[in-house]
């Protein structure tokens, strides 16, 4: 169950040397494949009632879970938990076709919110295990998007789990090995994994794009720059969001003195603040922008009231909602059909 947030303790303005500033990464926050998985739940609730069904979390973030279970949805791990006849959403991470098989079978009403980046790999699996290539996808052993991606093409598919899975790797055919990963990961290890991987396998192939999406590819961009000259860096985020854990770990690559993960700001520490005078703040692409806003609330009552903007990158992409979802439920086109909340 989603974790309450706890109270709202007020943080103290102790004096440090030098001036008090937050400096805000941006990209941060929801990306375009978050804001449709999410608008899409939304939506399946306004146009059939609750209860909707959501197989897992929906996105990785226990705040966004817990607003949409009080507006009717219920999470559950598999198919087979969901009523015959129900309406069924799949995560943005994606499902394996077992999953999609497993939902018709019991006559389920599926809404397919995965990700459109995430559907790109699964569709490069698809090929590349047609034309019997080994794939090395490279990401974390029980990640739901690797659990999907694996199940295009489980007797093709060989996990990578980092850089030191690779002397460990058995090939059959070394001229015939292609490298895929989880989208979330961090883009400075996936690179040193496939540099390895070339190493011994010096005809492997690149997918034809990067698969690392470009929220995540920007959220580190951004938290790397904020991290030069940040002593603390607070990362919004949940502990089972791949790509927040691993802004946490950026940072700290990068410069930060010190780094943590918070889903709320109440779970923020008066002594992480202790002789700070620059704090950086971002958060996780599954991550609404009103709890980013609870941080630097917390934060300017502790002093840190100047807020510098930290921008890398413009962010405007945007995806439709899955096609179940298009028209309102008078059947004209929805406003929101067309890239979810339409930021």
């Amino acid at each position: 169950m989603p974790r309450i947030p706890g109270a709202r303790r007020r943080l103290q303005d102790n004096p440090v040397v030098g001036h008090k500033r937050v400096l805000l990464a941006a990209p941060r926050g929801y990306c375009a494949g978050v804001d449709r998985a999410v608008v899409a739940v939304e939506k399946a609730l306004d146009l059939y009632g609750a209860p909707v069904y959501v197989r897992k979390q929906i996105v990785h973030n226990v705040h966004v879970v817990s607003e949409l279970e009080q507006q009717g949805a219920i999470f559950v791990d598999e198919v087979d938990e969901v009523p015959s006849g129900a309406h069924v959403v799949f995560s943005a991470h994606g499902v394996s076709p077992a999953v999609v098989n497993a939902a018709a079978e019991r006559g389920l009403r599926a809404i397919d919110a995965t990700c459109p980046l995430v559907t790109k790999v699964h569709r490069e699996a698809v090929r590349f295990s047609r034309d019997d290539f080994q794939i090395l996808l490279i990401g974390h052993a029980g990640h739901e998007e690797v659990e999907g991606t694996a199940g295009e093409a489980p007797d093709h598919v060989t996990l990578v789990n980092g850089p030191d899975d690779v002397d460990s790797i058995v090939v059959k055919d070394p001229d015939k090995v292609v490298w895929l990963s989880q989208t979330t990961l961090s883009v400075d290890e996936t690179m040193e994994t496939v540099r390895r991987l070339r190493e011994r396998f010096p005809n492997l192939q690149d997918p034809p794009s990067d698969d690392i999406c470009y929220a995540t590819q920007n959220r580190q961009v951004a938290i790397k720059k904020v991290a030069e000259q940040a002593e603390l860096v607070i990362v919004v985020g949940s502990a089972n969001s791949s790509n927040s854990v691993r802004l946490v770990e950026v940072a700290l690559e990068y410069g930060a003195k010190a780094a943590y993960r918070v889903d709320y700001a109440s779970e923020i520490k008066q002594e992480w603040l202790d002789g700070v005078s620059s704090v950086g703040v971002t958060s996780g692409a599954s991550v609404p922008e009103v709890l980013v806003q609870e941080v630097l609330d917390d934060l300017a009552g502790a002093g840190y009231q100047d807020v510098q903007e930290v921008k890398t990158a413009e962010e405007d992409l945007m995806f439709s909602l899955p096609k179940e979802l298009r028209k309102d439920i008078t059947g004209k086109q929805d406003a929101r059909a067309l890239g979810g909340r339409g930021r």
